[in-house]
């Protein structure tokens, strides 16, 4: 691995390696210049022969770039990996002044070519050499120089970029540099056993239920505490299951038992009111739900279903039922109780209201009261809902052959 000087080690390993062996190669070019500007700015001021070596792209090193640090990177622990790099150089070459220049040009190519072809890999003493405190020479992976291919268009843009006249050059890459990462690296602990009584992972043959429908109790809207409803779906079965109930407003899912359908592939669920369950007011929330089936054998991993949505509407009680036509106070009972953050509308009629006061008793087996005003009620009968998070509470009485409205859901203003 290698620090921040990489970039800069690599391109002052080149230029003193062309500086030294260029003349060995071609005595004619005792005099030789090797630059790092760009090419516009390359010649100002220069006479000499000259050869200039320039950055033009950085880019990172697909191989690289997602690979642990060998020797660094035990398996199981995690460490960012380090920034590969390819560095993308142009070189160019000038003659001495205006006498020969061509000539002599193509001299000072072909002499940084050769060098270049017969030290491809940089000598490591080569780089400690070229800059101060840079640790280059001691990365994993060799810097290696290879040609780099262009074609006539990409050459035209690259000379486009420069915004100057086109000389004859040669692009080459050198690869790969290495630039340590400074994230932390975390090392985990070794384990010591694989589960319980290190039994190791458990497996299974059977596949998880898949729930296709569900049915709310006469075709209703949602279903309330007390009522039952209907799952249909795939491998559902009673044995070691539950019917999971989850909400964001619970701080934990709801768990019931299931019992076999009427119909093959289905399951019954029934929802406990304060009858059967006295905690139900506080272990529900009116709302929107998801269900999905647990089945967790015993000694073998758990499978989940898929969720389907459901709405739980509150139960309300209402008081007064009859009243004179004004200003109406309104005064509810909800059940479930109501969570915190709950949004709650009154539906009166076809009005929508926002409740005065909410308050939930501190026994936690008492329904939550609500407190409605109503301006402005003319005489007529109003059929009265409550809305929580989307789910409305249900006003049809179903005891008849017929179904209607429940006496006690509506008030009657004269």
């Amino acid at each position: 691995m290698s620090n921040v000087l990489a970039i800069a080690a690599t391109t002052r390993t080149l230029r003193n390696l062309l500086l030294a062996q260029m003349p060995v190669l071609d005595t004619e070019l005792n005099d030789l210049e090797v630059t790092l500007q760009p090419p516009d700015l390359a010649r100002k001021g220069i006479s000499k022969a000259q050869l200039n070596l320039f950055l033009y792209q950085v880019v990172a090193n697909a191989a690289w770039r997602n690979l642990d640090m060998p020797g660094q990177v035990r398996p199981g622990d995690t460490a960012p990996p380090p920034l590969a790099l390819n560095l993308h150089y142009v070189i160019t070459a000038w003659g001495r002044g205006d006498s020969d220049s061509d000539a002599l040009s193509h001299r000072v190519l072909a002499a940084a070519m050769s060098t270049l072809h017969d030290r491809a890999v940089l000598d490591g003493n080569d780089i400690r050499n070229a800059l101060p405190d840079n640790d280059l020479a001691t990365q994993v992976e060799r810097v290696r120089i290879t040609p780099l291919p262009q074609s006539v268009d990409e050459l035209s843009k690259l000379w486009t970029a420069f915004q100057t006249n086109y000389r004859t050059s040669a692009a080459y890459e050198a690869t790969v540099v290495l630039i340590d990462s400074q994230a932390a690296m975390r090392a985990p602990l070794p384990v010591l056993r694989r589960g319980a009584q290190d039994r190791g992972v458990f497996t299974t043959a059977s596949a998880a239920a898949v729930l296709d429908a569900l049915t709310y109790p006469r075709t209703q809207p949602a279903v309330r505490l007390g009522e039952d409803i209907v799952l249909g779906g795939r491998q559902l079965g009673v044995e070691n299951a539950l019917a999971r109930f989850s909400s964001l407003r619970l701080d934990a899912p709801v768990d019931v038992v299931p019992l076999a359908g009427d119909a093959a592939g289905t399951l019954r669920v029934h929802l406990a009111n304060t009858t059967d369950d006295v905690d139900a007011a506080s272990r529900w929330a009116p709302g929107i739900y998801t269900v999905a089936l647990l089945v967790q054998p015993p000694g073998l991993p758990a499978l989940l279903s898929n969720e389907l949505p459901l709405a739980l509407a509150p139960i309300i009680t209402l008081s007064p039922l009859t009243a004179a036509a004004g200003d109406l106070g309104l005064n509810l009972t909800c059940t479930p109780r109501l969570r915190d953050g709950q949004r709650v509308f009154l539906l009166f009629g076809d009005r929508l209201l926002t409740p005065q006061s909410i308050s939930n008793p501190s026994d936690t087996q008492q329904p939550t009261a609500l407190v409605f005003q109503v301006p402005g009620v003319t005489a007529g009968t109003y059929t009265v809902r409550l809305r929580v998070d989307g789910a409305d509470s249900i006003p049809v009485d179903f005891s008849g052959s017929v179904p209607a409205f429940a006496a006690d859901q509506q008030v009657i203003v004269t």
